[in-house]
């Protein structure tokens, strides 16, 4: 009898402390999250509300990493965090994986002081209107919270609204955002908190990101106890560069590498690549094949193509300015490539974003020496 009665208010006592942990958000361990999903939370039951303005042909990886720590968090006490997608005109929009989400409002909805998140990926600048960028300076003039995650610091900064704020956003638009935005600070953080902005690299990065938010709003045992929910561990290191795609590769490899992306304004001829890294033409093709199934000039056109098509969609070169930049002195040649590697002229990639028309023909514009 003793030992069930001492059974039974162990159990009851245990509960107690569970449910204590769970609806007291200053607990510092934060060890138990609710056993159920909790239902989605309306702006006026939060007590942070995140708009998400999703921009078409977004990356569904970076919504959901950007939303997916927020429920979790969600579960281990008040009522939290609520969410509201939006759309420049109200209308579901498509990811760039073709899922079509369905959106809460449209963006001119939004008050003044609004918290709004611009989540973007592929073209970003193709559908975004005069009208969307005056709401962006709204909510900036008000004192509002400002974000962008992947392409969409392009978004914030052709709005005017990262002026003296230093930017993080996805590695391969930094030659790009650089090159048109030469007076803003780029960090090589994955994401960085900097007074009202907030602007990231995107993709799996995001839950970093919003871990750290969560951090600042509610201290670090809430920031972990969602992260081992997520079965993420939080880097420790915060100065991490966000590219360590070669980890894998033998160190000659790397190093070419390494030469072909510091040289594609003026691109180099193999040999002399080969000298640079010390490594013979022969070895060097054989570990390239084994590596990458093409030699290394084919791995290097494609550098520079992609660098190319990078700057024609992501930012406002002029395809003359583009083929320049990536080493291509040839019209025909880089036209020909261009049209191999992506299906379409390089003049059609860049009639793709606003004020098409813009740029100038290659054909009528270069005139370049043979090389």
């Amino acid at each position: 009898m003793v030992r069930a009665w001492i059974g039974h208010n162990l159990i009851k006592l245990a509960t107690y402390l569970i449910i204590l942990a769970m609806s007291d958000v200053t607990n510092t361990t934060w060890p138990y999250p609710r056993p159920d999903s909790p239902p989605l939370l309306t702006p006026e039951q939060a007590e942070h509300t995140l708009n998400v303005w999703l921009v078409p042909r977004f990356s569904m990886l970076t919504l959901f990493c950007l939303l997916e720590p927020l429920r979790v968090a969600n579960r281990f006490g008040r009522d939290l965090f609520a969410w509201r997608l939006l759309s420049a005109d109200g209308d579901a929009v498509v990811a760039s994986n073709g899922v079509r989400i369905d959106v809460d409002g449209t963006l001119s909805s939004l008050e003044d002081a609004s918290r709004l998140m611009v989540v973007s990926s592929y073209e970003a600048e193709a559908t975004v209107r005069f009208q969307d960028r005056a709401v962006l300076r709204r909510i900036a003039a008000h004192g509002g919270w400002l974000g962008g995650l992947d392409t969409a610091p392009f978004i914030l900064a052709r709005a005017g609204v990262l002026t003296g704020h230093r930017v993080a956003l996805h590695w391969e638009s930094v030659p790009a955002f650089r090159r048109e935005f030469p007076a803003l600070e780029i960090s090589p953080a994955h994401y960085e908190f900097d007074a009202m902005r907030l602007t990231g690299s995107g993709g799996a990065a995001s839950i970093d990101m919003m871990l750290a938010w969560i951090e600042h709003a509610y201290g670090p045992a809430l920031a972990d106890a969602v992260g081992r929910q997520l079965i993420h561990e939080r880097p420790r290191d915060d100065a991490e560069t966000p590219r360590r795609r070669y980890e894998e590769l033998p160190r000659s490899v790397v190093r070419t590498l390494a030469v072909m992306e510091a040289n594609l304004t003026q691109a180099l001829p193999i040999p002399e690549v080969c000298r640079l890294v010390g490594q013979s033409q022969r070895q060097l093709t054989r570990l390239f094949q084994r590596h990458f199934d093409e030699t290394p000039q084919q791995c290097y056109l494609g550098m520079r193509l992609d660098r190319a098509r990078q700057l024609l969609a992501d930012s406002r070169s002029l395809v003359t300015e583009a083929a320049l930049a990536t080493g291509f002195t040839q019209p025909a040649h880089f036209t020909r490539a261009y049209r191999k590697r992506f299906g379409e002229a390089p003049s059609v990639t860049a009639d793709k974003r606003p004020g098409a028309g813009r740029h100038l023909h290659m054909e009528n514009d270069l005139s370049l020496r043979d090389g």
